[in-house]
């Protein structure tokens, strides 16, 4: 039976582990992208600077970046779900240092609260350059291997869930709980997340991936894999640069508050746009899958969402704009199944660690990087040509990327994927 006719879209669901990941995930994700939210647009109330916007993912990255590697070798080679609980707790810890600041924010300068959200945010950074290489490694060890590509669709459609619900709730809780009540709220949803870890039982480590070679040659083991392995290279650094050029989502404070002109509540629905289409996508793909003929369905999506892109930098309509950004997310979660289902099959169990980690360094230069690509662009050329020039250059990519993999547009992912039955 062929992929594309799928077989059993709740096949990944019969596995309590799996339901707990996800369910964690989802809370993780919405925590973390609340508090984005909310950090960002507290500094530009206070700043009016969009750079301002693009430290914040800057203090993210380059810690980030620094460790992920090392995060990926560990969770090769240790307890993923250990690495996972010691991680969480260093967010934990820099969310209740976000809202300690925040109640004390009349009793010192502004210039002290936003030092202290960097700092955060950097904190953040480490953590997570541990936290998601464990993860994205634990995840596949949740189910077996014919039902990898179902997981990786429910996985992105409960990630894209979190990312509708935690900016959409952001705005709104910021609007009437204020700064520390909304922080507060991040920290039950990190707690909350805590508590699924538990439900997860500890993994072996596979017997491959311990190792007597040094740390280093480990290191390069898994860049020089992800480079040699071409479908994973193109499908990971066409996520990068699209998000890297293309992505609107750091700067979306500025339109919100001085071309939209929606304030806080504005800014959720704005927010939320791109994860409602593309959880829509999701439910879509659950019974629809674009493995069949999947690089051509990667590359168009890739373009899509560089027009979408262009729409929303024209326009100054609130709701052309909230339909383009839903067109943005819709056309970025194919290619979020593709690449995972990608790195799933195309990944040995031994290296799943340090894989995750090389492209989870794509995936954060992309977002976080971009971020600071955005808020740079948008302080030096303006908020509006700055997305103009960044969804030209993501149509100019990818139409190269098609030009030079014209051999990819024959791998066929969905027999790889029924291979394994």
């Amino acid at each position: 039976m062929s992929f594309f006719q799928n077989k059993d879209a709740y096949s990944a669901l019969k596995f309590p582990e799996f339901r707990a990941f996800i369910v964690g995930n989802t809370l993780f994700t919405m925590a973390l992208l609340m508090q984005e939210v909310i950090v960002s647009y507290e500094i530009y109330k206070i700043t009016h600077n969009p750079l301002a916007l693009g430290l914040i993912g800057l203090a993210e990255v380059i810690p980030y970046i620094s460790l992920a590697l090392f995060g990926g070798h560990y969770a090769d080679n240790r307890d993923k779900r250990k690495i996972m609980q010691i991680s969480l707790s260093i967010i934990i810890l820099g969310s209740f240092l976000l809202l300690y600041s925040s109640l004390q924010l009349d009793a010192q300068s502004p210039d002290f609260h936003i030092y202290t959200i960097y700092f955060v945010i950097f904190l953040i950074g480490l953590a997570k350059g541990f936290f998601s290489p464990a993860a994205s490694s634990l995840n596949p060890f949740l189910v077996p291997k014919e039902v990898f590509a179902n997981a990786a669709t429910w996985n992105s459609s409960f990630w894209q869930l979190g990312a509708i619900l935690g900016p959409g709730m952001a705005g709104f809780l910021y609007a009437y709980l204020g700064l520390a009540g909304s922080l507060e709220t991040v920290i039950v949803f990190l707690l909350g997340v805590m508590t699924c870890l538990f439900f997860i039982k500890k993994r072996p480590v596979p017997p491959k991936a311990v190792t007597h070679e040094s740390i280093w040659h480990s290191l390069k083991e898994g860049i020089v894999y992800v480079f040699k392995t071409k479908i994973i290279l193109y499908a990971i650094s066409l996520d990068l640069f699209s998000v890297l050029f293309g992505g609107v989502i750091a700067i979306l404070p500025i339109f919100a508050e001085d071309i939209l002109k929606v304030g806080a509540e504005g800014l959720g629905i704005l927010r939320a746009a791109p994860s409602i289409g593309a959880l829509l996508s999701m439910g879509c793909m659950i019974y629809f899958p674009p493995l069949e003929k999947a690089w051509r369905n990667l590359l168009l999506a890739i373009a899509g969402f560089g027009i979408a892109t262009l729409v929303f930098g024209i326009s100054t309509n609130f709701w052309i704009s909230v339909v383009a950004l839903f067109f943005t997310g819709a056309f970025d979660s194919v290619s979020v199944v593709i690449r995972q289902t990608v790195l799933r099959f195309y990944t040995p169990d031994e290296m799943r660690g340090r894989v995750s980690s090389v492209n989870g360094i794509f995936v954060s230069s992309s977002n976080e990087l971009g971020a600071f690509e955005s808020g740079v662009m948008a302080k030096l050329m303006g908020t509006v040509p700055s997305v103009l020039l960044g969804a030209t250059a993501t149509l100019v990519i990818v139409s190269l990327v098609a030009l030079n993999s014209k051999d990819l547009l024959k791998l066929q992912v969905a027999k790889k994927v029924d291979s394994v039955d």
